[in-house]
């Protein structure tokens, strides 16, 4: 039987509200791998019709996080960016992307951003989630068709990111 977005809504919900902190971030990313690997839940969530390049499929009313699909079809190679006050999970269904930390070496102040450099590159493949915490800073590379699911601890909508530029 397929996961659903509706299963894997309440079990975020579920972990969150029994530990919202760091290790149940972690738990999190186990449950977003399983709906990775649920081909019913691949072709049902992430189309390009709906997703292009991002939806959100569920907001939680009470703890303000979202299940987000996106569908990239081309490749896209990301700045370097955090999530402002938010952590995300970002999880793999489809293709792979290359991440990279970063680490500020120079803090903006004002309008100038904040300068960082790289500290590590990994590949995400289909199955795999990654946990970023609030001020992580990181940066994707995709260079084909990517399907991924993103939790964010908020709606990104509406948080201001801070400014960062690579040295």
């Amino acid at each position: 039987m397929a996961y659903t977005l509706e299963q894997l809504s309440a079990d975020i919900r579920e972990v969150l509200e029994a530990d919202s902190g760091v290790a149940g971030k972690q738990s999190v990313c186990k449950l977003v791998s399983k709906a990775l690997l649920d081909r019913e839940f691949v072709a049902r969530h992430l189309t390009a019709e709906q997703c292009h390049p991002r939806k959100v499929l569920y907001e939680d009313p009470d703890l303000g996080f979202c299940v987000c699909g996106h569908v990239y079809e081309k490749a896209a190679h990301g700045a370097p960016h955090d999530h402002g006050s938010s952590w995300a999970i970002y999880g793999l269904a489809v293709g792979d992307t290359e991440m990279t930390d970063w680490r500020v070496v120079e803090k903006g102040e004002g309008d100038e951003p904040s300068l960082v450099e790289p500290v590590k590159t990994y590949v995400l493949k289909p199955g795999d989630s990654h946990f970023y915490d609030v001020g992580v800073i990181h940066s994707p590379k995709r260079d084909g068709l990517t399907k991924l699911v993103r939790i964010e601890g908020t709606n990104l909508d509406h948080v201001q990111r801070s400014k960062i530029k690579a040295a």
